[in-house]
């Protein structure tokens, strides 16, 4: 049976009556499919919206008006490390697999882009790039490039490889690019970016779509930053996520309402809705009738929607503390899933479990490497602008499963494939085996001689220990004898002179 899971994170608030114990307690996991319950939670947590990343080992959060990272291991249940920062963390997206090590990427309140990489310990901080607080952060499904929204009203994307690359482009190459400057900027928002997002595709017909305070939904290609569609809502959107065939997106407003932004729903032509030049330069204002309310929600702002992993169910997260669902095929809502007391910032949904097959990774991350200053690791630059990884550069993670063997080249020799084979082949320890065998036997004839010869030496020697023995015990009662005549004679002397 599969088994579906999200965690939740909440941000902690002032109030007297509330409980001691709820409010420690600031990450939740919570079991969604098949018997909604909560399995466990952490403590001392508080995070603001986009600010919670989670892989199969380990749960980021960025704390609430703080400059430090809490870092849960979630094998062992417990705190692993607290990580402090010299800028206020306002935003944090993990880049890399769900099984294994990867990067996280971090925004700070001054504009700026810090990459940890967590099995390394490396920390890379990038030049101010934002006018104002970096408010959300996305990661395409290839790991290759990273996108950034900004209170300035700006989304830029990065190319994610060369801002982790030891190597820097000259500075005063005019046909390159300037360093650690975005590939693509996105500035037709007229306020803050409230949430950015990628498609789920590998390939280059991936997009963008970003949410801003001014009431606008844009969907734009990263690769050459056109814009495909603008979306003009009702209301400003706090929160953003995409559908998993990339169908539709779903947008959460101050109100507690949920808007849907089908994709295919005015489609005219053949082509696909995203490049249809005619939509392109038409922007578009959803139905009321796309727009899903109830009592239940009513004024609770919605901070964060999470789709389940066959899209038929939405979760929605509250200022008042409680998780909904709503019934997508049906467009209206459902039930309410958990009352987690504080405002509910941020959900993330994990992958099921129980399938036949699973692919847990080659590599997972046992620990986090706290991160150290790039130049500690002391990497060499030439003119040219090319670095090599520094020699104390380590990777730290642990190898899931036996790692598969490559096929022998030609001239493979015997002692190559002992040196490279997880343990001793077979046919040498078979060689082995019969080799002692053939030493054994002449061996096994002088311990039969030897054994023989031992024999009769101890033979001869208990022999001589009875005569011993014999003499010893004759001796012994001749002394006993001799010392009660002496005896006698005393008490006959002593007796004497008491007669006279």
């Amino acid at each position: 049976m599969l088994t579906e899971n999200f965690i939740a994170s909440t941000r902690s608030i002032e109030k007297k009556a509330q409980a001691t114990t709820a409010k420690d307690i600031g990450i939740h996991l919570h079991e969604f499919q098949p018997i909604p319950s909560l399995r466990s939670s952490f403590k001392k947590s508080s995070t603001q919206p986009n600010c919670l990343a989670v892989n199969a080992t380990h749960i980021f959060t960025a704390q609430a008006d703080k400059s430090v990272v809490h870092v849960y291991n979630r094998e062992r249940g417990n705190q692993e490390a607290v990580v402090p920062f010299q800028e206020k963390i306002t935003c944090l997206a993990l880049a890399g697999p769900y099984h294994g090590a990867g990067t996280l990427v971090l925004g700070t309140e001054g504009g700026r882009l810090i990459l940890w990489e967590l099995a390394t310990g490396r920390q890379i901080t990038r030049p101010q790039s934002h006018l104002q607080p970096v408010t959300c952060i996305a990661v395409d499904s290839t790991y290759n490039f990273l996108v950034s929204g900004s209170s300035d009203s700006n989304v830029h994307c990065w190319s994610l490889p060369s801002l982790v690359s030891f190597s820097q482009p000259p500075q005063n190459d005019p046909s390159q690019p300037r360093p650690y400057s975005p590939l693509r900027t996105l500035s037709n928002h007229r306020a803050a970016i409230n949430a950015v997002m990628f498609g789920h595709s590998a390939s280059k017909a991936n997009f963008s779509i970003s949410a801003a305070n001014d009431k606008t939904c844009i969907i734009w290609d990263h690769f050459t930053g056109t814009i495909l569609h603008t979306y003009l809502l009702s209301s400003n959107p706090l929160c953003l996520t995409l559908d998993p065939a990339d169908r539709a997106a779903y947008a959460g407003y101050e109100d507690g309402s949920i808007q849907i932004l089908d994709f295919y729903k005015q489609r005219s032509s053949l082509l696909h809705p995203h490049y249809d030049a005619d939509r392109q330069s038409t922007p578009t204002q959803p139905p009321d009738s796309d727009r899903w309310s109830s009592s239940e929600t009513a004024s609770s702002p919605v901070h964060c929607l999470q789709l389940s992993y066959d899209g038929t169910d939405l979760l929605t997260g509250h200022e008042n503390g409680k998780v909904h669902t709503w019934n997508i095929a049906k467009g209206k809502y459902n039930n309410q899933l958990a009352d987690l007391t504080l405002p509910v910032t941020n959900l993330v949904m994990l992958p099921p479990t129980g399938f036949p097959v699973q692919n847990p990774g080659t590599t997972k991350l046992q620990n986090v490497v706290k991160p150290k200053y790039e130049n500690s690791f002391g990497g060499a630059t030439d003119a040219g602008g090319t670095s090599t990884v520094p020699i104390n550069y380590t990777y730290t993670a642990q190898f899931t499963s036996t790692l598969p063997l490559p096929d022998p080249p030609a001239g493979y020799s015997d002692f190559d494939e002992a040196l490279t084979h997880p343990s001793f082949p077979q046919h040498m320890l078979d060689e082995g085996i019969a080799e002692l065998e053939s030493l054994a036997l002449p061996q096994n004839k002088n311990n039969n001689t030897n054994q023989s010869s031992d024999n009769t030496e101890l033979t001869a020697l208990r022999t001589q220990n009875a005569t011993l023995k014999t003499q010893f015990d004759t001796a012994l009662a001749r002394q006993r004898s001799a010392i009660a005549e002496v005896l006698g004679l005393e008490k006959e002397i002593f007796r004497r002179e008491e007669d006279e």
